[in-house]
């Protein structure tokens, strides 16, 4: 008879773990592929966008931009790079600090923005709020708080 780890998953534990990853992947696909489809936005483009209007003055230095959208640096330079191309941002001089740069949040990506999040936040509502009970949110609020707080630095 073979003993279990305590350290390691069991077969039941496993199962629970592929399907909240598959259903996570599978919702953020649907979410991206709406997205892209109403707003020919892609999430990397809305959660950038998200931030810039969230900031003060919608303008933000690279590294807090970086911060508030959770992303390595060179992911979030490729990023920049495809969207202001599109117009949607342009980078100018920080206005505190000239040996810096901000990013900024263009009017044709305040408008683009606009015209995502309606669309955006009925298939939030569609596929993830209206699929479970309030007790169901709560209890996806409380084990996104526990995940979160055991990824936090320093646990």
């Amino acid at each position: 008879m073979t003993t279990r780890r305590k350290d390691l998953p069991s077969t039941e534990e496993l199962r629970i773990w592929r399907d909240f990853i598959e259903t996570t992947e599978a919702l953020r696909a649907e979410l991206s592929a709406r997205l892209q489809r109403e707003a020919s936005l892609s999430p990397g483009d809305y959660a950038v966008l998200l931030a810039l209007r969230e900031a003060d003055g919608r303008r933000l230095r690279s590294s807090e931009l970086a911060d508030r959208v959770g992303w390595e640096r060179s992911r979030l330079s490729h990023q920049i790079g495809r969207m202001e191309r599109r117009g949607l941002i342009r980078r100018e001089e920080c206005r505190a600090d000239s040996r810096g740069a901000e990013v900024v949040l263009t009017p044709a990506g305040a408008e683009a923005f606009r015209n995502a999040t309606v669309p955006h936040l009925r298939a939030v509502h569609e596929l993830f709020v209206s699929a479970l009970t309030p007790e169901q949110l709560t209890a996806a609020q409380q084990l996104a708080s526990a995940l979160r707080t055991r990824l936090a630095p320093g646990n």
